[in-house]
Order: structure tokens, then sequence, then C-alpha cells
């Protein structure tokens, strides 16, 4: 599949699924990016399937228009709902973060793997069916842990609020002694150490938004020595300063610019 992918579509209801893209732009170099961030609707978590699917099929469509060849699907509730419906409309590879991250998941040969994610993905229940999907007697614990997305994009990764926050929300984990831990949404993964050290040692932590990137780079066949930087499309649906600025500490760098764009809802 190498030689026919050429541009990458990405979309999130907002900012977390810069995460994705920043694996995506490790691994799978000298691939053109497309971005896009439906902010003017976020969060979907509190839709209706119906609802996240017609507006998951709006940003899909939009990327298409761009000529992308690839979708990646980096909203956790969208993932969850609207896989389906995207690739039997826009006939194109179409990779989502719970498929990714449970796979992943149930490759580490663990049999007590902890879920962990926003309130919505929790009660939905998607990470939880797919696991059981693919490894039926897998014993699985859940846990929302909402704060975390504030304290991620307030800045404080390495906050020893955080850390106390995480003690709390994981100790119920920790006394199950599951060995594998799923980072079941697109934030978390900056606060990645934190909650490696309270889990502990023996404790295989799941990034899905790496997961995801692998996945893709497996599919286009591989790393590729690109050369030059690659090129990064952002489009945004309700553009706000805070998205730049928490963005770029997403990415690890500048977000130079960003276009509004209407998906005429």
């Amino acid at each position: 599949m190498n030689g026919h992918i050429s541009r990458i579509g990405v979309f999130d209801s907002g900012i977390g699924g810069l995460t994705v893209l920043k694996c995506l732009l490790d691994l799978v170099p000298a691939r053109e990016m497309i971005y896009l961030g439906d902010t003017a609707r976020l969060p979907y978590g509190t839709k209706s399937p119906r609802t996240i699917v017609r507006y998951s099929l709006q940003c899909g469509r939009f990327l298409a228009e761009k000529g992308v060849d690839m979708l990646v699907v980096a909203c956790n509730t969208a993932s969850a709902h609207a896989v389906p419906a995207l690739r039997e409309e826009l006939h194109i590879p179409v990779v989502g973060v719970v498929e990714a991250g449970s796979r992943a998941a149930v490759e580490t040969g663990g049999r007590k793997i902890g879920v962990i994610g926003t309130s919505s993905t929790i009660q939905s229940r998607a990470y939880e069916l797919t696991i059981q999907g693919l490894m039926p007697d897998a014993r699985i614990f859940t846990k929302a842990c909402p704060l975390f997305v504030p304290l991620v994009e307030e800045g404080w990764c390495e906050d020893e609020i955080t850390a106390m926050v995480a003690r709390r929300y994981l100790a119920g984990l920790v006394q199950e002694h599951v060995d594998t831990l799923l980072l079941g949404c697109t934030h978390y993964p900056l606060i990645k150490g934190v909650i490696a050290s309270v889990m502990g040692e023996g404790v295989t932590i799941v990034d899905s938004a790496y997961s995801t990137a692998r996945e893709v780079r497996d599919l286009v066949g591989g790393e590729v020595d690109g050369g030059t930087a690659p090129h990064v499309e952002f489009y945004l649906t309700d553009t706000s300063p805070a998205f730049v600025e928490i963005g770029g500490r997403f990415l690890g760098g500048d977000i130079v610019s960003v276009i509004d764009v209407d998906l005429h809802v």
C-alpha cells in the first residue's frame, strides 16, 4: 500500500488528536498531513451516536475533498461510533484509535487489562467491547479519569497535583494488579510518565495514539526517510488562541498557521 498513500487526513473533535498527529510525524515521515479539529462542536462525547456519525462523515468528506488517501480518526468517540460509516462512504483506508489501541493492548499478552479514558469513552464501553471481541477471556477493568484532560491542557504534566490525582484515580487498578493499562484518551500520553510511576513496575502502558500511528506506518509500508520536514495543514471549525498555544505543547513545536473552515452544518 506504500505507493498509494501520500496524504493522510487526521480529525478529532478538538486538540487531543494532535498527540496522534505527533506520533504520525515521528513514525510516518515523507507524507503530507492534514489535521481537522471540529472545535466548534466539541465535545463529541455528549452527543447521540447518530449525531456523532453525522459530524464524523462531514469531517471525513472535508478531508476527502482535500485529497487524502487515508483517514485517521483520532477522536475516541468518533472512532467508537463512526468508523464503519466512514469506510463505507469514503472507500479509503480508515484507522481508528479504539481499534488500534485495543489491538495493541491484546498484543502485550496480558490478561488483566485496565482502560482509562474520559467519562464518555468509558461509558460507551468501546474499548471494553473491542478488547473482549479480540480476547474473550481477558479481564477488563475500566476507570474514568476526567480531570486528566484539563490538567494536561493547563500544562501541569509533571506537577505534583497531577500525580496526586493520578494516585486517586488509579488506586483501584493498582489494587486489581492489572498487567496492562491502555490510555484511552489522546490527552493522556502527555502524562504517561506520571501514570506509569503510579502503576508501578511490571505494568505495560499502551498509548493508543502511538498504537494508531504504528498501525498507519504498517499500512503504508514502513518508515520512509523523507529528507525534508513533513508538510502539515491545520483546519479548525472554530479557531482560538488556546489551540495554537496548547497545540504547540502537544506537538513539541510551533503551529504556524491555522485555517478556519465551515463544514456547512
